[in-house]
């Protein structure tokens, strides 16, 4: 079944990985689960993309839990054609990780175990669920019909349980030992961009800054206020004679103590806070060493930030490139929370947490392929919006100004439909032949 061009200039550099039947077959699921509204499981792609006779549909699953193919590479090509597409050459790139729970029950699913629930936790009460927890990697980039952020995932990883990895006898890697490969492998694809990477508390970890700065990426994580930070060594002439050359100098006043010291100087401006309107915001930075015994001392740079009015709490951030300006850092690191949002999409409109897999290689390959299936519609609706506007859903209730994700994916899959109707004579141009086969998925569609 034919693809509107939009889609087709998106999928055609991703050919070359998948062997033809693999490749019609994946076309086939593809369109089934941009149509589909629900579960988004084998066999409701099949329904949608008018499959559902098809004697041989247990193939379609040997594509998640058999056929042969690199899950790397498809990430490799994904991240290129976005850098490609959405990205100016000299643009930095800004890379945001997080973590999400995918809830999922069963004995049959080995890698599920129990964490920490940040959907239903609080400040008060700490809420666990069965599940998978996934890695998530996705370049920051603002589309031309928007004016917010988009975070586009482009490296899924499945993390494990220390318990699991015991069983296995594998060694354990923690949150900061898998950010730590997953840049190695940023890095290796795009050797020659500058690189910006954004993380939350977790991510705060000295061997990853260490590591990131090996790479020449730039960490923009939250600090502690309580973190130890020290001069930098005294010069060589300056030194004693005898014994060890120093590491670091002396210990510097802590992030608290130049909170609550009046004086410190303080930078006034109003700015862009997280989407809700101008906020005005005080800051100060400066230079410092982050330094623990038996690491390597990491030169940073540290902003710490308060609300004028005393209505939120003070925060403080670091980054591994000293000569990245304080509001530069304030600007970028407000864009992590776009990833939440895309976690959000993804559950409301791309079925995470309906797919039925239960063998290890099928599980591993369908969440990551339906969460970058948002990258997917991002770009597939950026070759649209260049020929025609993104029609904007607008209600008497709900008034839009620009185009949101589920207005981007409407947009695709009214292209999808379009395709499929069959042209009348020029005589009649109000009139379209609508196939009996098409007609009954739009019917299912609508009813079920």
């Amino acid at each position: 079944m034919p693809l509107p061009e939009a889609i087709l200039a998106v999928v055609a550099p991703f050919r070359p990985l998948f062997t033809a039947p693999t490749w019609r077959k994946l076309m086939t699921l593809l369109m089934g689960t941009l149509l589909a509204h629900g579960p988004r499981t084998v066999c409701s792609a099949l329904r949608f993309s008018g499959e559902q006779s098809n004697g041989n549909w247990s193939q379609y699953h040997q594509v998640l839990n058999r056929a042969r193919w690199s899950p790397l590479a498809a990430s490799r090509c994904l991240l290129l054609l976005m850098v490609q597409t959405l990205l100016a050459q000299d643009a930095p790139i800004e890379i945001v990780i997080d973590e999400t729970l995918e809830r999922r029950w069963g004995p049959m699913i080995n890698k599920r175990g129990h964490y920490r629930d940040s959907a239903l936790s609080s400040r008060k009460r700490a809420v666990s669920s069965s599940g998978l927890r996934w890695m998530v990697m996705a370049v920051v980039v603002t589309p031309g019909w928007t004016k917010q952020p988009w975070a586009l995932p482009f490296l899924v990883v499945l993390t494990t349980t220390p318990s699991f990895n015991v069983h296995l006898s594998k060694r354990h890697k923690t949150i900061a030992r898998w950010a730590e490969q997953m840049m190695s492998l940023v890095h290796r694809w795009l050797p020659d961009r500058q690189i910006r990477l954004l993380g939350d508390t977790a991510y705060s970890c000295l061997e990853l800054g260490v590591r990131c700065r090996r790479y020449e990426v730039a960490l923009i994580v939250p600090a502690r206020l309580d973190s130890v930070l020290r001069e930098p060594p005294p010069p060589v002439e300056q030194r004693r004679k005898g014994g060890k050359p120093q590491v670091v100098g002396p210990r510097l006043p802590s992030l608290e103590q130049v909170l609550v010291d009046p004086a410190t100087l303080w930078h006034d401006r109003k700015i862009e806070w997280y989407g809700q309107g101008k906020r005005r915001v005080q800051w100060c930075t400066g230079t410092a060493l982050w330094y623990r015994f038996g690491r390597p001392p990491l030169p940073i740079r540290w902003v710490l930030t308060r609300d004028p009015e005393g209505k939120r709490e003070a925060k403080a951030l670091l980054c591994t490139d000293q000569q990245l300006e304080a509001l530069t850092i304030i600007r970028t690191f407000m864009k992590r929370w776009s990833l939440e949002s895309t976690f959000e999409q993804a559950r409301a409109h791309l079925g995470i947490e309906t797919q039925r897999q239960w063998s290890d290689l099928a599980i591993e390959r369908s969440t990551p392929l339906l969460l970058c299936t948002s990258s997917f519609v991002a770009l597939a609706g950026t070759h649209l919006a260049s020929r025609e506007p993104v029609a904007i859903e607008q209600t008497a209730w709900y008034r839009k100004t620009s185009a949101t994700f589920h207005d981007v994916l409407a947009a695709l899959r009214l292209r999808i439909w379009i395709q499929q109707i069959i042209a009348t004579p020029s005589h009649e141009p109000a009139v379209g032949l609508l196939p009996r086969s098409v007609l009954d998925r739009l019917l299912y569609a609508a009813c079920f």
